[in-house]
């Protein structure tokens, strides 16, 4: 198939089938009589990993080891002991930033309780932007 078709299959552009290809993430396509690039069923198999890999939030060098397991013969681009450690970096990266979103909306939480205690108390609002002023209009 040609590079045209290819993006099509894949969801992507041609300019992204280039690029990953001078990034030797996609072998280079072989050359059709007429010079054109042709692509086949290994290519769509690759683009499907690092475009799942890309969706879960993995970084375009992060699918580099999955397409490295598939390109060596591996059913799955998943089963390689690089593709494990990746795999492993991105859990703890994405536990790491829950908690720091457990963090925040605890403090987000103690902020509102603060907030409707005072608005309970008949306590006026706090605004960080200083007290109502009167408005003052000109003749």
């Amino acid at each position: 198939m040609r590079i045209g078709e290819l993006a099509d299959r894949a969801g992507t552009t041609t300019r992204t089938l280039r690029y990953y290809e001078s990034l030797g993430l996609l072998p280079p396509a072989g050359r059709a009589a007429n010079g054109y690039r042709s692509y086949d069923d290994e290519h769509v198999r690759l683009l499907a990993q690092i475009r799942t890999l890309q969706d879960f939030g993995f970084g375009l060098e992060e699918t580099r080891p999955f397409v490295e397991c598939l390109r060596a013969g591996h059913e799955s681009g998943d089963t390689c002991a690089d593709s494990l450690a990746v795999y492993r970096r991105k859990l703890a990266e994405l536990d790491a930033c829950v908690e720091r979103l457990r963090s925040v909306r605890d403090q987000v939480a103690a902020q509102l309780a603060r907030a409707e205690l005072a608005a309970g108390a008949g306590e006026e609002p706090m605004c960080e932007l200083g007290p109502p002023t009167e408005r003052t209009t000109s003749p």
